[in-house]
C-alpha cells in the first residue's frame, strides 16, 4: 500500500477513535478545485508565470519551470493547459524559478521577457515573448565570486524610470546578503546583460528563501524565509520593513503571488499543508486560508483580468507535485476573500 495512502487511513482511524469535542475543535479548511490541470513536464515542476498577450488575452502563455537536473526547461502553456512545444526551451540545467516583465527597452524597441534561474550553471536565462527567443547570449552570471552561488527564486522589478532588475535568491547563502539585485540592460552586440548589482536581505538561518514577489507599483519585496516568516522590504531603500507570518503555516512558507484585484492580496502558499494564506496588502495582515488540491505547491502566479470566457475576472496559477500545473478561476478564490 501506499504510504501515504496508509497514513491517511491511520489517521481516519485515530480521529474516529476521538470524541466528538475534539473531532471538531479545528476548523475545516474550505478548498476549490482546479479548472485545468496541464499537460506533464518531464520531471518535476517548480514554479510559473503568466504572460498576457496584449493583442488577445485568450492568446496568453503560463509559462513553468521544470528543475530536471540535465533535462529541465521552461515549458509553455496555452490556457487550456496544453504544452506548446514549439515555444518551450529545453534543455536546462535545473532551472528554478521564472518570472515576467514588461516593456523592457532593448536597443530602440520595447520587448515583454521571461527570466528564469538556472541552478546548476549559476547563471539566470532571458527570452524574449512571445517568441521565447534566448536574448542572453547563453546566461547572465549571479553571485559572481561566492561561495554559495547557486540561484534559486527570482522576481523582476521594473522601477518608477522603468528600468527593469532581477532580484535573485540563493539555495544557500549568508545571514545578510543572501539576495542579488542585478540591473539588467542591453550592450553593443544586442543581448541582455547586467551592468551593476548589489546585495542585501536578511536571512534566519532555518531552511532557505526561494520564493520572492516584487510589487511594482509600491517598491516593495516580499520572500518567504522558510520556516521563519515573509519579510517585506523596501526596494529603493533596500531596508526590511517588516516580517509576518511566521505562525500561520504548518511548515515552510512557500510561493507568493500578488493579485491586484478591487481589494488586493497576498497569496502565500503553506506547503506541507496544501493551503494558500491570504493577506492584506496594504497591512499584511491575515485574512483567510484556501485549500487547493494541488500538491506540495513551491510556486504561484496570479492575473486579474479578462483571459477568456473560461476565466473573465482572473487567474491563478499553483505548481503541483505529478510535475503539472493547476489553472484556478479567481472567482472561485475571491468567493473565499472576506476583507
Amino acid at each position: 500500500m501506499n504510504i501515504k495512502k496508509f497514513l491517511g487511513l491511520a489517521l481516519l482511524a485515530l480521529g474516529a477513535c476521538q470524541p466528538q469535542a475534539e473531532q471538531d475543535s479545528s476548523p475545516s479548511i474550505v478548498g476549490i478545485k482546479p479548472v485545468v490541470v496541464t499537460d506533464k513536464t518531464p520531471t518535476d515542476t517548480d514554479d510559473p508565470a503568466i504572460w498576457v498577450n496584449p493583442k488577445d488575452p485568450s492568446e496568453s502563455l503560463i509559462i513553468g519551470t521544470d528543475k530536471g537536473k540535465d533535462n529541465g526547461g521552461l515549458f509553455v502553456f496555452n490556457l487550456e493547459g496544453k504544452l506548446i512545444d514549439s515555444l518551450s526551451v529545453y534543455p536546462l540545467l535545473r532551472p528554478n524559478n521564472v518570472d515576467v516583465e514588461y516593456g523592457f527597452r532593448w536597443d530602440t524597441i520595447l520587448v515583454d521577457i521571461a527570466v528564469c534561474t538556472e541552478r546548476n550553471t549559476n547563471r539566470i536565462r532571458v527570452f524574449r515573448l512571445p517568441e521565447m527567443e534566448a536574448i542572453d547570449n547563453g546566461g547572465i552570471p549571479v553571485f559572481a565570486n561566492q561561495e554559495q552561488d547557486a540561484p534559486m527564486g527570482i522576481s523582476l522589478y521594473k522601477d518608477k524610470q522603468a528600468e527593469i532588475h532581477a532580484v535573485v535568491s540563493r539555495k544557500e547563502g549568508p545571514k545578510e546578503n543572501y539576495l542579488q539585485m542585478l540591473h539588467l540592460t542591453y550592450d553593443t552586440n544586442g543581448y541582455v546583460v547586467a551592468d551593476q548589482s548589489v546585495y542585501f536581505g536578511k536571512f534566519s538561518g532555518h531552511k532557505e528563501i526561494e520564493a520572492l514577489c516584487v510589487d511594482d507599483a509600491a517598491s516593495h519585496l516580499y520572500y518567504s524565509d522558510e520556516n521563519y516568516g515573509t519579510r517585506k522590504y523596501n526596494l529603493n531603500t533596500l531596508q526590511e520593513l517588516s516580517v509576518f507570518g511566521g505562525e500561520d503555516f504548518q511548515d515552510d512558507n512557500e510561493g507568493i503571488s500578488l493579485a491586484l484585484d478591487s481589494n488586493a492580496y497576498l497569496l502565500i502558499s503553506d506547503q506541507q499543508a496544501n493551503t494558500f494564506n491570504v493577506y492584506d496588502r496594504e497591512t499584511n495582515r491575515f485574512i483567510t486560508k484556501f485549500g487547493v488540491e494541488a500538491i506540495e505547491s513551491d510556486g504561484s502566479e496570479t492575473y486579474i483580468g479578462y483571459l477568456n470566457e473560461q476565466f473573465p475576472e482572473g487567474i491563478f496559477v499553483a505548481m503541483s507535485e505529478g510535475a503539472v500545473f493547476h489553472y484556478y478561476d479567481w472567482r472561485d478564490v475571491k468567493k473565499l476573500i472576506k476583507p
